[in-house]
């Protein structure tokens, strides 16, 4: 009941404008690692592999938020497939978006139920003994959404099921040229100091 309520509150708050998002030009490559190390007690018994496109530029957007987006998918793929199975996360580079995909070799989405997942209570899996209350991936796409990203399910690479969701990639802060910052600090230090006399 505590996680329900919770889920409730996190999803009226993202929805009403309320959550005010951290965004930050940051590596994605650092917020993959830990959402797989937080999900590291539900994925014990499956095969996690990355697939991390190489350069990826910094991306501007919440860790937290967006790590509990990973969390999400990659629980949800460790629920819902045997022992065993695959789950891959993979981050790629597609026009003007960064592209995240979790996906895994289990039994796949239901038949139809591609959008309806993304629906509040809605589950995987009809009458499902597995724990939850279908809020995860509807928070996923709250989440995504307000990043001005979109997430939908997609076709497993390896034949189970997908979820794919982008975010913008939009133009990252100038780095300051810090060769150019040496030079003049060097250029300073050498010139010598020269004291204006006043006139008599």
């Amino acid at each position: 009941m505590s996680a329900l309520v919770a889920n409730l509150l996190d999803m009226a708050r993202i929805q009403s404008g309320e959550v005010k998002l951290d965004l930050q030009w940051q590596a994605f490559e650092e917020v993959v690692g830990s959402a797989i190390r937080i999900s590291a007690p539900q994925l014990k018994e499956h095969q996690v592999q990355t697939q991390l496109a190489n350069d990826l530029p910094l991306v501007n957007f919440d860790a937290v938020l967006i790590e509990r987006v990973l969390c999400n998918l990659l629980e949800n793929a460790a629920k819902y497939t045997p022992e065993g199975s695959r789950i891959t996360l993979s981050v790629n580079l597609l026009e003007s978006n960064l592209q995240v995909m979790v996906y895994d070799n289990g039994p796949g989405l239901p038949a139809g139920k591609e959008e309806a997942i993304f629906e509040k209570f809605t589950r995987g899996e009809r009458e499902s003994s597995k724990p939850g209350v279908g809020l995860g991936l509807a928070i996923c796409r709250a989440i995504v959404e307000a990043h001005h990203g979109h997430i939908r399910a997609a076709k497993s690479p390896d034949g189970g099921a997908g979820i794919l969701f982008t975010l913008p990639l939009g133009l990252p802060p100038q780095m300051p040229d810090f060769e150019m910052m040496n030079a003049m600090h060097t250029e300073l230090a050498v010139t010598p100091h020269v004291e204006r006399q006043e006139e008599q």
